[in-house]
């Protein structure tokens, strides 16, 4: 590798990784919240919403890599510009081809890379993600007792435990209220108590100290009533269905079995169509990453004279605006409204050509400058918009408001 690829390379680094460090944090941090609210209604342990956040940043990270990949080969040439070294490069004869080698070396790695995520890791990790979901929502995990107040253990049983010390272990205040089968109950005072484990996995101990327990049996019309030093209460645990197999839905299969599915002409149509749909959608959006050098080249560059931001602006509006087109193009395909090809390779043949034409005219017209018409346009438009809002003008003597 040539000096000029070894810095290429440097310049490309920094902004690709900050831009991945800092998506991958918004992403992170704008779904904790909300994670952490839908724990704590459903009454789960906290360190799950740690695993679900795992969980989903394969999805993240499925985003925010093509947007890292524009974002740091766009600052790189927009800094070769506006430093004047990239007019030191073309007057050597370096030509913007010869420097688009480096770009492509990490649209190559990252285009694997990426392909791996969203192909492989990306459905499991969903699937994962949904199971932990379901688990919450039927209590699986185990419902978190809350200080103070009643909490329900199924239809028969409800418990209060008034102090919670040692991360749990340690109860103090407890009372508990069960319904017997042969419609009796009876209801326990204890000062402490503990769970423990035993031997069947469907039943735990709760093993009270120093306590008061009422008796009301169906035969007994007077309530029985003992006092105990120890007094061990064997609590079953609720039952809850399993959850559903992998692949019950798109995002939670593989590129292979996608297009297993796809080319299977046994299935139902609307199963082939959607896994039609969803594989095109993958295939396209791992390739338009070997779109975007030319793109990062042709709007990165501003023109002569000019620090204006606006390609910055306009090529992430452009990668957006195409990856949200290709989702609605693929619930479209999904429906059997349209070629699942037509609707996903016909967004991605316009926008190639888009992006092929804004790098000719950068790299072989004369003079030519991709976004300068658009500056020169946004200029205009703002000069028009001044001219239609004047600043009204105070009068001699008039109050301010």
């Amino acid at each position: 590798m040539s000096l000029i690829d070894r810095y290429m390379a440097r310049l490309i680094a920094v902004p690709l990784i900050s831009t991945l460090i800092i998506a991958a944090m918004l992403l992170v941090l704008d779904r904790m919240l909300r994670l952490f609210d839908f724990v704590a209604t459903e009454g789960g342990p906290v360190s799950v919403v740690w695993r679900m956040l795992a969980n989903l940043l394969p999805e993240y990270l499925g985003l925010g890599i093509p947007i890292g990949l524009l974002l740091g080969i766009l600052l790189a040439f927009r800094r070769l510009s506006t430093s004047s070294e990239l007019d030191v490069l073309r007057a050597v004869g370096i030509s913007y081809n010869r420097m688009l080698r480096v770009p492509f070396m990490y649209a190559f790695a990252l285009a694997a890379l990426n392909l791996t995520i969203i192909g492989y890791i990306q459905p499991v990790a969903r699937y994962n993600y949904e199971g932990l979901r379901f688990e919450l929502r039927t209590g699986a995990l185990g419902a978190s007792i809350k200080v103070g107040e009643f909490t329900n253990f199924g239809s028969r049983m409800t418990l209060r435990i008034e102090d919670s010390k040692n991360e749990g272990r340690d109860l103090s205040g407890i009372f508990v209220h069960m319904k017997a089968k042969d419609s009796g109950w009876y209801s326990v005072s204890a000062e402490r108590g503990r769970f423990l484990r035993t031997d069947n996995p469907d039943e735990i101990v709760f093993q009270l100290t120093n306590g008061t327990l009422v008796q009301k049996t169906k035969d007994s019309p007077v309530p029985r009533v003992l006092t105990f030093t120890t007094h061990n209460l064997p609590i079953a645990l609720p039952k809850y269905e399993a959850f559903r197999q992998r692949g019950e839905r798109n995002l939670e299969l593989t590129l292979p079995e996608l297009a297993r599915i796809g080319s299977d002409r046994s299935a139902a149509e609307p199963l082939r169509d959607s896994s039609r749909s969803a594989f095109h959608f993958r295939v396209t959006e791992v390739l338009s990453m070997f779109l975007l050098p030319f793109l990062a080249a042709a709007l990165g560059i501003p023109p002569k004279r000019s620090t204006s931001a606006l390609g910055v602006f306009l090529s992430i509006v452009m990668i957006v605006t195409y990856f949200k087109v290709s989702e609605y193009a693929q619930a479209f395909g999904s429906l059997g409204r349209i070629d699942p090809i037509i609707a996903l390779w016909g967004p991605f043949a316009i926008f190639a050509g888009l992006v092929f034409w804004l790098y000719y005219q950068l790299a072989y017209v004369p003079g030519g400058q991709p976004i300068g018409a658009l500056e020169k346009m946004f200029a205009k438009l703002t000069k028009l918009i001044a001219k239609i809002l004047p600043t009204r003008r105070r009068k001699p003597g008039e109050a301010s408001a």
